[in-house]
């Protein structure tokens, strides 16, 4: 799942609690200063819902809190590979079943406690708890018992081998396990804490004096929030901000080009725009019907319409950077001929109609009408229903009510929600849910890779949604900037290395 950019919005106090609230602390303007006295200045057009990641926080909150406020007992890094952080060392049985975790000395919360293995059982259980939200919560079902015999051990004894239970151990954030109400306060361990939120506006994040690791090497990150992508570039453009997170309107970049005063980034994207089928109703509950559709849609067009020379095509759910990558772009190819022979296989040789309920932010709409007049050419006829984040996040994500919608999702190693049957797009075949299990309890990365290969070659047979094309990850930023995050893996954006001159 995306971190479901701007998931639910949420309703939260206006008030960020005074302890945290630091006063004097927000920036109303780009900084002049440099070196550590610097105030960097972010772009981004996705403002959390609120401060938790396991409460439909959204994109936004990962984007502005991981790494920089919280942090796991590992971290994801930007190239892609899991260290250990706040945890010191970590031994694995020889079955694979139980992992013990020393946990890194010195470490404390803003608020001044310290850091116990009490803090870290409580935050893996309340990512399984019933009310969790967190897009990873299915990752830790194979999760036993959690045993904290002192303050400085945790002892995670699992039913059957997770290989992938240390990796997903990074998207845990460890919080202090007094505090009751995450979505209007954070207590983190991170090299910032807090600084003022100003809903729809901006969200600022100052360098923490008492850091246990190596200090922030600046004073101050302002992300600025834009809900138009143009505005987003013209900020930029005329040094409100310092850098884009995540380049959203392609027309924007020519004024950047050939301008000494910008650097434009091209990174590794894992972000998939899908066009998702509620696989459990009519007709999407027929592969025909889908691979018809699929193979109605000129994928290539669309991403040159959309993203002119930047993006990727894709054929399943997996980009090129993770380990089980196939080039599958020729299983569902684009062939009109084709298309109608599919969908009159599926029942269905007139066409039919259906909604689609799309996203009200770039570039879906543009996407929506692009589909719409494909597949108009196949007799399918498209009525486009527009929704706002939370509408989508409720509607689509959690009542499942729907036909087929348009999403982007932005986790690296997801292809495995396609063994998850009671996931949002209802996608059911048991073998590739057994391949997804044994995927998971492989004893080596090998036999993980071979499965999940499988699993990738099956959707795309199965076209269980259309996967349209790989986002190019754009960073723009001021030619004096550096250090700054270049593949956003997971929407993180770790601030804390970046420089101004």
């Amino acid at each position: 799942m995306k971190h479901l950019r701007s998931a639910a919005a949420l309703a939260i106090a206006t008030a960020i609690v005074a302890t945290l609230a630091l006063a004097g602390c927000g920036s109303s303007g780009t900084s002049n200063s440099t070196g550590e006295g610097a105030t960097i200045n972010v772009g981004s057009l996705y403002e959390p819902s609120n401060l938790s990641n396991m409460g439909g926080g959204g994109q936004g909150v990962t984007e502005a809190l991981n790494g920089n406020v919280y942090e796991g007992l590992y971290t994801l890094t930007d190239s892609g590979t899991v260290e250990p952080l706040l945890a010191k060392s970590t031994t694995i049985s020889a079955d694979g079943l139980t992992y013990t975790i020393i946990l890194r000395d010195g470490v404390n919360f803003h608020s001044g406690k310290a850091v116990t293995s009490k803090d870290v059982k409580v935050s893996i259980e309340d990512v399984v708890a019933p009310n969790s939200q967190s897009a990873r919560k299915s990752s830790f079902m194979a999760i036993s018992s959690i045993a904290t015999p002192n303050d400085k051990t945790v002892i995670v004894t699992l039913k059957q081998r997770s290989i992938s239970f240390v990796y997903n151990l990074s998207y845990v954030w460890i919080v202090n396990a007094d505090v009751k109400n995450l979505k209007t306060t954070e207590d983190g361990t991170g090299p910032y804490r807090l600084g003022t939120w100003k809903r729809g506006s901006s969200l600022s994040l100052e360098r923490w004096s008492e850091y246990w690791g190596t200090p922030a090497k600046n004073k101050e990150v302002v992300f600025h929030y834009f809900t138009d992508a143009t505005a987003l570039g013209n900020a930029l453009l005329t040094k409100q901000v310092d850098v884009i997170t995540s380049v959203q309107d392609p027309d924007s970049l020519s004024q950047f080009e050939n301008n000494k005063n910008y650097v434009i980034n091209n990174g590794k994207s894992i972000t998939k725009l899908l066009l998702a089928f509620n696989d459990r109703v009519a007709p999407f509950n027929n592969v025909d019907v889908r691979k018809g559709i699929y193979s109605a849609i000129d994928c290539k067009k669309l991403l040159q319409s959309i993203w002119g020379k930047y993006g990727t095509l894709i054929g399943s759910m997996v980009p090129p950077t993770d380990p089980w990558y196939e080039d599958l772009t020729n299983v569902n190819p684009y062939d009109v001929n084709l298309a109608k022979s599919e969908l009159a296989k599926g029942g269905y040789p007139n066409g039919f109609s259906f909604t689609l309920d799309t996203p009200t932010y770039s570039p879906h709409p543009l996407v929506a009408e692009f589909l719409q007049s494909q597949l108009a050419k196949v007799g399918v006829t498209v009525k486009i229903n527009s929704v706002s984040s939370d509408q989508w996040y409720s509607k689509v994500f959690v009542d499942h009510n729907f036909q087929a919608t348009l999403q982007e999702h932005v986790n690296d190693r997801d292809v495995v929600w396609y063994g998850n049957p009671d996931f949002y797009w209802g996608y059911n075949n048991p073998q590739v849910t057994k391949w997804v299990s044994e995927a998971e309890q492989s004893s080596t990365p090998a036999g993980q890779t071979a499965y999940l290969k499988m699993v990738n070659e099956q959707i795309a047979k199965d076209a269980a949604s259309a996967w349209l094309y790989l986002y190019p990850q754009i960073v723009v930023a001021t030619s004096n900037l550096s250090g700054y995050p270049l593949n956003g893996l997971n929407s993180q954006f770790y601030a804390y290395n970046i420089v101004k001159k």
